[in-house]
């Protein structure tokens, strides 16, 4: 059997990961719409590094992680990350936080990355729904080594207890997770009417919350301390010039 990472890389490469990595990357592609600066950074690895990354619209963006894979910019541990504090305008969390070992240190750390008024955006799977459902009743999980879940409502206090302001949470995959053209046809209806009919069981959702600490340092100096967050910082796959 393959080590944890490779197995989810597998997975999300299926017909289910398949579903869900659809479904995620359009979400978290209206989460990026407004989220402007200089840098954003993908906390975690999570499918291919520009699923969500190609979507940003600051001017630099970079995948970290805490093991070796394609694309990464750079290799810490998100509960330790090696980033300057208040250089990162917006943090991508894509199931991160469940994933960690501590994940009240992960969000300690993205507080104190994050600028003032910087943007972090989490992905979760709810506990109650038919996602998590079927991840407990399947060998190995769905998606596989998942360690937990993690309710949106506990994540919002989570996050404002260390400084954040929490939005209403985006939520998605109402449809059970079933694969197969039956399951391909009903899954539009279904979205469409849990959103209406039981918005709070979703199977997963999106958070997007906001840092209230609010940077002293003047623009113009802060911008030239933030020169070298990282280095070679690749600018987002819709921005790049040939």
């Amino acid at each position: 059997m393959g080590s944890p990472a490779i197995d989810i890389d597998a997975w999300l490469a299926g017909p289910l990961g398949g579903i869900l990595a659809g479904q995620e990357r359009a979400i978290v592609a209206a989460a990026l719409e407004c989220a402007f600066g200089l840098y954003c950074v993908q906390v975690g690895c999570w499918g291919d590094c520009d699923t969500f990354l190609a979507h940003a619209r600051t001017r630099r963006a970079a995948l970290v992680a805490g093991r070796p894979a394609p694309g990464v910019a750079l290799i810490s541990e998100p509960a330790a990350l090696a980033l300057q504090s208040d250089s990162v305008d917006v943090m991508l969390l894509p199931h991160t936080l469940e994933f960690a070992p501590e994940p009240h240190e992960v969000l300690r750390e993205a507080a104190r990355v994050l600028t003032g008024d910087g943007e972090l955006v989490v992905l979760g799977f709810e506990p109650l729904g038919a996602w998590a459902l079927r991840h407990a009743f399947t060998r190995g999980g769905c998606p596989p080594g998942l360690p937990r879940t993690i309710p949106a409502a506990r994540l919002a206090d989570w996050l404002k207890l260390v400084g954040f302001e929490v939005g209403a949470p985006s939520r998605y995959l109402y449809a059970p997770p079933l694969a197969g053209r039956i399951a391909a046809r009903a899954r539009g209806f279904l979205e469409r009417a849990g959103i209406r009919v039981w918005p709070r069981f979703s199977g997963a959702y999106l958070l997007h919350a906001r840092k209230r600490m609010h940077s002293m340092t003047p623009v113009r100096l802060r911008r030239r301390m933030r020169t070298a967050v990282i280095g070679g910082l690749a600018e987002p796959a819709a921005r790049r010039v040939s």
